[in-house]
């Protein structure tokens, strides 16, 4: 599938980002769309701030994800994906209690996906044709049975795995089993895999190069056309700059190394396929 598209069709492919945030900056949230106590940011993260690196790196277009500055207050991304329908994608953020007690409900669903109201959204998703993503912060293995379970019982939900699942190359035998696990969500066709965040899951700094296994063995196991680029915007800059971001991709791809039908998938079809319709203005 990755290997079976023209040189036209190459030629014409977006870079799309499957994975930044934006937020208000200092004026926005005191006017009109202000931060969720205590999270309060610390770096620049607006709207024109994103514009600027992108053109700077040749991003076409993202998808935005709901950043925990606003928590469930969508006002402020709803705002962007309005006034540049054609260059971004909202994901939100599920609050699943209407009584006021939305982050409590929200932290059980974490550690208990599988119960009767993580069962009732995921069935949802798929029924809408949401993707739904999975922030394994505290490692893939804490998460892995309730994942399976999902993607056993609810076929039709997509599932995007963010971060390569938080797994670093790895180091010993419980970073192995938890590198196996990803790979063996290969096996359900609807769970891709985010190449995201890599300065997270690197031991190197830029342009992190010991992901090149790790990409490597991702990509065999799911395809290409199941990875797709994230940056982590704005957390990525102070790291390597956003258009470091982009071209270290690149740089990993050429050590293992991939066709460039494969970095093509990875850079913007995949996450074009995964959301139709979207970015083609």
């Amino acid at each position: 599938m990755a290997s079976s598209h023209s040189l036209r069709e190459t030629h014409v492919t977006k870079v799309i980002d499957s994975h930044l945030h934006v937020w208000a900056s200092p004026r926005q949230a005191a006017d009109k769309y202000p931060y969720f106590p205590g999270n309060e940011p610390t770096l620049p993260g607006d709207v024109d701030f994103l514009l600027k690196r992108m053109e700077e790196a040749g991003v076409d277009g993202a998808l935005i994800v709901q950043p925990i500055n606003h928590k469930f207050d969508h006002s402020l991304v709803t705002s962007v994906l309005e006034k540049y329908p054609s260059k971004f994608v909202g994901c939100c953020l599920a609050d699943p209690a209407e009584d006021g007690n939305g982050v409590q409900q929200l932290e059980h669903l974490v550690s208990k996906m599988t119960n009767e109201v993580g069962k009732a959204l995921f069935s949802k998703a798929g029924e809408l044709g949401i993707p739904v993503g999975f922030m394994c912060m505290k490692g893939l293995s804490l998460h892995i049975s309730e994942i399976e379970e999902l993607c056993t019982e609810f076929p039709s939900t997509v599932v995007l795995l963010d971060h390569l699942a938080f797994c670093k190359s790895p180091a010993n035998d419980e970073e192995s089993k938890a590198f196996s696990e990803l790979l063996n969500l290969s096996r359900f066709p609807q769970v891709y895999v985010k190449f995201s965040a890599l300065f997270r899951v690197s031991r190197k700094p830029f342009p992190f190069e010991d992901l090149s296994n790790s990409l490597s063995q991702v990509v065999s196991a799911f395809g290409a056309n199941r990875v797709m680029w994230g940056s982590d915007f704005p957390f990525v800059v102070p790291e390597c700059g956003y258009k470091g971001a982009k071209e270290a991709v690149s740089l990993i791809a050429n050590q293992v190394p991939l066709s460039a039908s494969d970095i093509e998938w990875i850079m913007g079809r995949t996450v074009t396929e995964v959301f139709p319709g979207k970015w083609r203005g």
